[in-house]
């Protein structure tokens, strides 16, 4: 599975963390930056991981910002990104199993790394579960062709 990860300043160290604890667990990463902590757009890195995610050219993408709101609100304004903002493994879980998302999205003020390190486990290893929620998802993206 190949994952793309992006962060603004405020993400980039638990982006930075991550992305060593994936690597560990064999992922292919690509990591778009911030790769410091110098202040930087949020937009910029979401249209980033969520035109890679779109476009196929990656399996997932993971977003990290303070909040994590602007990121997953910056990502869903691409055709094709599900971006999900998660702060708990059964959020993690409810986003893969029943929206699909495609993107993780977190906020590194309210999110230790460990329970980051375990939310994004949880996420990467769920799939979706089809049924009732294709049918949904697939109303999903009804919605992006309005715009």
């Amino acid at each position: 599975m190949k994952i793309t990860f992006g962060a603004d300043h405020g993400g980039f160290k638990l982006k930075s963390a991550l992305v060593k604890f994936a690597r560990n667990l064999g992922y292919e990463v690509v990591d778009i930056g911030t790769f410091s902590n110098k202040s930087v757009d949020y937009p910029d890195f979401a249209k980033k991981v969520a035109k890679e995610v779109a476009d196929d050219d990656t399996d997932a993408g993971v977003l990290v910002c303070r909040t994590g709101i602007g990121m997953s609100i910056s990502a869903n304004k691409v055709a094709g990104a599900r971006a999900a903002l998660c702060y708990s493994q059964k959020v993690a879980e409810l986003s893969r199993l029943h929206n699909d998302a495609n993107i993780l999205c977190l906020g590194a003020d309210f999110i230790e790394l460990e329970e980051a390190k375990r939310i994004f486990s949880k996420w990467v290893n769920t799939r979706f579960e089809g049924g009732r929620h294709k049918i949904r998802v697939g109303k999903i993206e009804e919605l992006e062709r309005l715009i």
